[in-house]
């Protein structure tokens, strides 16, 4: 099953030589003192809890890693697992904002281009091009940016949508915004816990995915990749962890698919649907077959 953008094979292997990560010995200075930054305050965080902030965090966690990178930049805007509302879809998407992971454009072509490539040359973050260059290394010494225009060939859909646009270019806005607010409310315990600590373990889980998942689980589905299903990155991340059935089956908005294999991120979407606020949810099995809609 593929993803919503098919890009010819021709097309592929051209982008993939314009994009491919070329590795270099100096660090990306503006990502390096970010991450460098943002580690020493999810250290300073540990000598400055609370309760009250321990609840912002978990709130802004939900908000941003589970409604935001995984229900909406993942199964909704890359693979269209569901649709809703545009008002709601642009509500999710200022939610995945708050992770600091980038815009819905880069974000999204990054993903699509990784499944149209999956651990072959041109693939953003396989670990067969190195374990730490899989998970944070293709950030620090790797050449593909935010603004690279040929990233749009991978994104029609939301490089085409002005509200897509604007927020790719100022989704550090929202995060800042809110980093203020829970220090004017709730001083250095909010903003370290709520902002720092928060984005710290929210881009290691993520890059967990990119990384963990290709190497260690196991394997329901014969890909053609490296994917596996991996139990406790998929504890962490809300179900992002069975990545051998997503990739067998990408546009399933479910990722767990026995009663054991825990999504929340798709209980989630399910109960958006049982509010009204999702519909034509694709969901496909172990046996594959065609996907089953629910709530068309």
């Amino acid at each position: 099953m593929s993803t919503l953008v098919e890009i010819p094979a021709d097309t592929a292997r051209a982008d993939s030589e314009s994009l491919e990560q070329t590795r270099s010995a100096k660090l990306n200075m503006i990502f390096a003192v970010t991450l460098t930054i943002f580690h020493i305050g999810a250290i300073a965080a540990l000598f400055f809890f609370s309760w009250s902030a321990l609840a912002v965090f978990a709130v802004l966690w939900v908000l941003g890693q589970n409604v935001g990178i995984a229900m909406s930049y993942h199964r909704l805007l890359t693979h269209r697992g569901y649709i809703t509302p545009k008002w709601v879809e642009y509500a999710m998407a200022l939610c995945a904002t708050l992770a600091l992971q980038g815009g819905p454009i880069y974000w999204v072509a990054v993903h699509r281009m990784h499944h149209q490539l999956t651990d072959r040359p041109g693939d953003p973050h396989s670990p067969r091009d190195g374990k730490w260059w899989s998970h944070m290394g293709w950030i620090l010494h790797g050449s593909l940016r935010n603004r690279n225009p040929l990233l749009t060939r991978y994104v029609p859909d939301l490089a085409n949508d002005p509200f897509y646009v604007w927020l790719s270019r100022w989704h550090w806005v929202p995060v800042t915004v809110v980093g203020i607010a829970l220090f004017l409310i709730g001083g250095w315990s909010w903003l370290l816990w709520g902002i720092f600590l928060r984005i710290t373990l929210g881009l290691h889980s993520t890059w967990l995915v990119n990384s963990a998942t290709h190497m260690w689980g196991a394997r329901r589905f014969q890909t053609r990749d490296d994917s596996r299903n991996n139990w406790w990155v998929a504890l962490i991340t809300g179900g992002e962890g069975w990545h051998n059935n997503h990739h067998a089956h990408p546009v399933s908005a479910s990722h767990g698919m026995a009663w054991y294999e825990l999504d929340f991120n798709y209980w989630g979407i399910r109960l958006l649907g049982w509010m009204g606020l999702a519909k034509k949810i694709k969901v496909l099995g172990p046996d594959g077959g065609p996907a089953r809609i629910l709530y068309p």
